[in-house]
């Protein structure tokens, strides 16, 4: 724990520890998924800034390009604490209810929705891999697959301006309901920032989804995978949120470059993290056969 804190343990299945007790706190955050956990905390610190950090799968539809917090429709609220790996829809629909119990329950509800959350210490290699491809790259001088369109929108953020926000907003008791992203860019743009970042400008051979299908390259996340692409998953609004209400309410965030900079420099730091994806072997042989074609 950071000096000056101290680590209370609280099964939120359970009652509030009697170390909490009748405790009081200026600011909470929470970033359960569980509702009865969320209402059980509400209960006991009800006169806290609470911040409540829930996720973009709340909306019930990522057709609309440009929506807001304001115009997007949630889904209906699942109040009882099914499985939320069951798949994103239960798991929105439970931060749906997580967050409806924090607004009627605190005194100041702030409530962030991030959606990519990426940088140092991320396992999952939605980000990750780039930084690692590229240095890969830097390496060995073969190119690098990059999905087709290679101007698609992509929207992240990196986990400590998200977690600076946080900060921020307790100390202002802000309020009120915000995505938690950057403004939408260009796969391209965001590509030639790793680039800058990582110190390596590879050849990059744009490919169709119809042809990474036909190998068996899966979208966003998990083996065999091309990370931070959407594919099928999602529609043309999934990474077009506009947030022009979360910067004006003090997210900053930072250059594409300083992230894969700083996620390169904790992977070489880190001789236990793991890159998920496409192995470098998988993607050459996939741009060997898509060139075999041409």
């Amino acid at each position: 724990m950071p000096d000056g804190a101290t680590l209370v343990r609280w099964d939120r299945a359970d009652d509030v520890p009697a170390e909490l007790t009748g405790a009081t706190f200026d600011a909470v955050v929470d970033v359960s998924r569980i509702p009865s956990h969320v209402r059980r905390a509400v209960a006991a610190f009800p006169d806290a800034h609470w911040t409540f950090v829930s996720t973009i799968n709340v909306y019930a539809e990522s057709t609309t390009v440009g929506g807001t917090p304001a115009t997007l429709p949630l889904l209906d609220p699942v109040e009882t604490d099914e499985d939320p790996a069951s798949g994103p829809e239960v798991y929105g629909a439970m931060k749906v209810a997580c967050e409806n119990l924090v607004r009627a329950g605190v005194a100041a509800a702030f409530v962030v929705r991030p959606g990519l959350i990426v940088g140092p210490g991320d396992p999952s290699g939605r980000f990750t891999y780039w930084p690692a491809r590229f240095a890969d790259a830097a390496r060995d001088g073969r190119p690098v697959l990059v999905p087709e369109p290679v101007d698609g929108p992509v929207q992240l953020v990196d986990v400590r301006d998200l977690a600076a926000w946080v900060v921020t907003a307790a100390e202002h008791r802000t309020t009120g309901d915000f995505d938690a992203v950057c403004p939408p860019a260009p796969r391209s743009e965001l590509l030639a920032a790793v680039a800058d970042g990582v110190g390596a400008h590879p050849e990059l051979v744009p490919v169709a989804p119809e042809v990474l299908a036909e190998h068996d390259v899966r979208p966003w996340m998990g083996p065999r995978s091309l990370p931070f692409w959407a594919g099928d998953l999602a529609d043309e609004g999934f990474m077009t949120h506009d947030v022009t209400t979360s910067l004006a309410a003090g997210l900053a965030t930072r250059p594409f470059a300083e992230t894969a900079r700083d996620t390169l420099a904790w992977l070489r730091a880190t001789p236990d993290a793991t890159v998920t994806g496409l192995t470098r072997a998988e993607e050459q042989e996939v741009l060997a056969a898509v060139r075999s074609r041409d």
